[in-house]
């Protein structure tokens, strides 16, 4: 698909992996970003500032073919959690408007799998696919509720003929995740022995690289109005900690916690964090619940519609580790950090 491509939050984990591919395809890039780029890159033009300012967001889409709206925050806690739902709740409606007013081909919405849970328990027997919509007064957190209130404006105006396509990532694990989102965080806890118990839960990962191609697939063949699922292996936590003592050799936590022990611990981290810290908590009141009911994804859709072929989890997760051994995050020596290649 040639042309210029907006991508909002461009800067983000899976925003920067998403431009390179584009690069790597021959289009032209523009990124809007509350931070500034690291290093100019040939082909991109950066925009630094917000996706809440009207009059930024109308400049930076003119003269686009192509809108990928990943802007959000990509933590499950935040200071000020209203802010947070208000923030992307605007910014998404912002975009959707200036989109439509540049007449853009194409406009993918990012949303996440984290809105497909309910903190009321599962709605399905087995894994779950895109028809699952729990309402909102069932989301785990503020962070589920803003993603949610996004995802239907996305819905929205899509039914009124523009042509978007919402996707929802699972859990995103790779090399370059400068901004530790969670599943990182999660990963890099593990691996230096800060969290010495676990809550037995079922996760889905998926590598952040097929994750910006499942975003291209979308906008070239995704339908107007649908959403699509990008994830990959479904994995109890305690098989994802046996895999990682396999990968690195290291010890791995060998004890299980109740939800209520969990969650009493997540009250007290994010406490401590709104009061002490002001940085991200290691576990949040969101993540507990979203862990309490285990969560598998079916991903057929994607894989027919979009034609997407996610790669073995086995390699992201060498290369993730690999990639925090590499920039310092790992405080334990592992045979990864000796030899990424396995």
């Amino acid at each position: 698909m040639a042309g210029t491509a907006l991508v909002t939050g461009g800067c983000g984990f899976i925003g920067r992996h998403l431009v390179a591919l584009l690069r790597e395809r021959g289009n032209r890039v523009r990124v809007l970003d509350l931070e500034a780029p690291a290093q100019a890159t040939e082909g991109v033009e950066h925009w630094q500032g917000s996706v809440t300012d009207p009059e930024r967001v109308r400049a930076v889409t003119e003269g686009v073919d192509t809108v990928y709206h990943l802007a959000s925050s990509a933590q499950l806690w935040a200071p000020d959690e209203k802010a947070m739902i208000r923030n992307t709740e605007e910014g998404t409606r912002l975009m959707l408007e200036a989109s439509r007013q540049a007449h853009v081909s194409h406009f993918v919405h990012t949303s996440t799998e984290a809105i497909l849970q309910s903190r009321k328990g599962p709605h399905l027997p087995g894994p779950v696919e895109e028809s699952v919509q729990p309402p909102e007064d069932a989301m785990c957190g503020p962070y589920c509720v803003a993603k949610l209130r996004a995802e239907r404006q996305a819905m929205a105006a899509a039914r009124e003929g523009d042509p978007v396509v919402v996707v929802n990532p699972s859990a995103p694990l790779g090399p370059g995740d400068t901004h530790m989102t969670p599943p990182t965080r999660m990963l890099a806890g593990f691996l230096n022995g800060d969290l010495p118990a676990y809550l037995e839960t079922t996760l889905n990962l998926v590598d952040v690289r097929d994750v910006a191609q499942g975003h291209i697939l979308a906008a070239e063949r995704g339908r107007p109005g649908e959403r699509y699922l990008l994830g990959h292996t479904n994995i109890k936590l305690s098989e994802l900690l046996g895999l990682l003592h396999q990968l690195t050799g290291l010890p791995m936590p060998r004890h299980r916690v109740p939800f209520t022990l969990a969650y009493a611990a997540a009250l007290f981290a994010e406490l401590r964090a709104r009061y002490l810290t002001h940085r991200p908590p290691d576990a949040s009141l969101t993540g507990v619940r979203l862990a309490r009911w285990p969560l598998a994804l079916d991903n057929t859709k994607a894989r027919t519609e979009l034609g997407w072929e996610p790669s073995p989890l086995e390699q992201s997760l060498r290369e993730a580790i690999a990639w925090l051994a590499g920039e310092g995050f790992l405080e334990r020596q592992t045979e990864i950090a000796r030899d990424p290649n396995g």
